[in-house]
């Protein structure tokens, strides 16, 4: 009995001894997570509950307004919304979940962010270190789980280590070639304490890429020496472009040596379409043929924020490799000459290399001595992709044509729409006959992996990113059926958002594949048809359902003008039965 006394009188002894303002000076580890989010200036959470992160999700809701959390319906949709954030914004883009499940369903997500070079943080929470290896629920290597799809990974294991992984993670976030991170907290260290004064950041860490270079002068004077010895350049410029908010100098030296620009369709709306230098889309999916004849005339290839993979190289047919001298940017060095072999490597923040580039042009003499081919190849590319265009643009014939959906699209969207898209249907037609008439981000697609059930939960990070802006998602039925839990997100927090569903009762992309190079043997592509307005409608969104044409126009600026959430779905014709922009499938 006298034990517990003593030890009782000792703590009080220590409490009177104890320095003024000691204990006010040191603050929990749930606390001390979220105070550092604050330091690099983090605004929006998404995120899914759990019992481990019941200590941080108590931090979060004490700091009230300055962070906002969103709940998601579950961890891989959150994960996309961030993914959305973050390109939007330019800063980074943070999910949260809890333990087991929470960490393997928020994957997918992190995934497809690392593979695009998009930073976003994976918080996740964590069964207590005091549980290992005691079969406690919930249980998993979370390090050896995210390791290889983050640039940066720590399950933190005593309190006084989380401002540290929460420094290195946005470090390696947004320098060098930006990509993902992600932090375990153990529930036993978001209770225990640390120093107040050990939480700190850098602020500048919270946007991409934090800390830009630029190629050696040499490799540039190279660059600008092979442009002006050329008499057809091309640009064709990726998503990396976008990245580091150089769309304007990239015009600005396609308008000085008047090369036409293509896109990847991750770089869409990085130029103008309506501009007279804007080829469009290239590769394999999205283009038509006056945009590939282009590629082929040309007597210089420059690559700009692109890997250039299977699809922008047509599979390596297009250029072929060795066939004219390349010039690739890149802020990866290790994409640089993977598929092609490359005259002048200039790895390096796109905005400071592009500007560094057109400052060696405009001092050279013969800097307006430029052929007009650009403006040319342009043109006929133009005039060839209206006349495909216009085959289906007015068709009044049902099921639905996609090239109908696309005109009747853009005559009802503003300049400045948002657009989300979902792989399979709608890629192909968006890149290859959609019009942007702004330079900037305005489409966004899932294009590292391909996963289904992106653009739903995507819309919720743009409303978030770009809250003045309207928003737009569109999806094939296979991808709603994927994400549509979020519809009770979208309502609950009465976003005033379009969703657009292409019904055609399959899982299009592939059928449409296994049509062009299986002769039409389908399998395991068929599914029911849905009534996806209906499901909405229950979710509390307002619903058109489409099945003529001339009814698109009417359902879509109803739409677009509500001051609420909105879906319309369109029974499409399927994909294997259209002329599908697309020149190989993977078959």
């Amino acid at each position: 009995m006298s034990i517990p006394k003593t030890r009782a009188k000792q703590a009080r002894l220590a409490e009177s001894t104890e320095a003024p303002g000691a204990r006010e000076n040191r603050i929990s580890g749930s606390v001390a997570a979220v105070s550092m989010l604050q330091e690099f200036g983090v605004k929006h959470i998404f995120g899914v509950c759990g019992d481990t992160s019941l200590p941080f999700y108590d931090a979060l809701r004490s700091v009230g307004n300055s962070i906002r959390h969103v709940l998601a319906r579950d961890e891989r949709s959150a994960a996309y919304m961030a993914d959305v954030y973050a390109r939007i914004t330019g800063r980074v883009g943070v999910v949260e979940g809890p333990s087991g499940a929470g960490a393997t369903y928020m994957l997918p997500g992190i995934v497809e962010a690392q593979g695009t070079t998009i930073p976003v943080l994976a918080i996740t929470s964590d069964i207590p270190v005091t549980g290992r290896d005691k079969f406690v629920l919930t249980e998993c290597d979370q390090e050896s789980l995210f390791r290889p799809f983050t640039k940066y990974t720590r399950v933190v294991e005593q309190a006084t280590c989380i401002p540290t992984a929460f420094r290195a993670a946005f470090t390696a976030m947004t320098s060098g070639t930006p990509g993902t991170a992600h932090i375990g907290l153990p529930y036993d260290v978001l209770k225990a304490d640390l120093p107040a004064n050990d939480v700190w950041g850098d602020p500048a860490l919270s946007q991409y890429p934090s800390r830009p270079q630029q190629p050696d002068d040499d490799k540039l004077e190279a660059a600008a020496e092979l442009i002006s010895n050329s008499h057809r350049p091309i640009i064709i410029t990726g998503g990396g472009t976008l990245h580091a908010r150089a769309n304007l100098e990239l015009i600005q030296l396609a308008e000085i040596i008047n090369a036409p620009v293509g896109t990847t369709i991750s770089a869409k709306g990085t130029i103008a379409e309506t501009h007279d230098l804007a080829l469009g889309t290239i590769g394999t999916n999205g283009s038509t043929p006056g945009a590939r004849d282009a590629v082929r005339e040309s007597d210089l290839v420059i690559y700009v924020g692109c890997r250039v993979g299977s699809v922008t190289s047509e599979k390596g047919a297009n250029p072929v490799n060795g066939e004219k001298p390349i010039i690739h940017i890149d802020i990866d060095p290790i994409c640089i000459g993977a598929n092609y072999k490359t005259n002048v490597a200039l790895p390096g923040h796109a905005k400071l290399t592009l500007v560094a580039l057109i400052k060696k042009l405009e001092s050279r003499a013969d800097r307006s001595v430029r052929s007009g081919w650009g403006r040319e190849v342009v043109r006929r590319a133009k005039d060839i992709r209206r006349a495909l265009f216009m085959k289906h643009a007015a068709s009044n014939d049902v099921p639905i044509y996609p090239e109908r959906i696309i005109a009747e699209m853009q005559k009802a969207l503003p300049d400045d729409v948002i657009v989300i898209s979902d792989p399979g249907t709608p890629t192909p037609y968006l890149c290859a006959f959609y019009e942007t008439r702004q330079s900037g981000r305005s489409f966004i697609f899932h294009r590292f992996h391909g996963g289904l059930g992106f653009s739903l939960p995507g819309v919720v990070g743009a409303y978030f990113a770009a809250p003045g802006r309207k928003i737009v998602g569109i999806m094939g039925d296979g991808s709603f059926g994927f994400s549509s839990g979020e519809l009770e997100t979208i309502s609950r927090l009465n976003l005033p958002v379009t969703l657009i569903v292409i019904n055609n009762a399959s899982f299009g992309w592939i059928k449409a594949g296994q049509q062009q190079s299986y002769g039409g043997r389908f399998f395991g592509v068929d599914f029911s048809k849905s009534d996806h307005a209906a499901i909405a409608s229950a979710y509390g969104l307002k619903t058109w359902k489409v099945e003529r044409p001339e009814q698109l126009a009417s359902a879509f600026s109803k739409a677009i003008a509500s001051a609420g959430p909105t879906l319309v779905e369109i029974i499409t014709r399927p994909l294997e039965q259209s002329e599908v922009p697309v020149t190989a499938y993977l078959g």
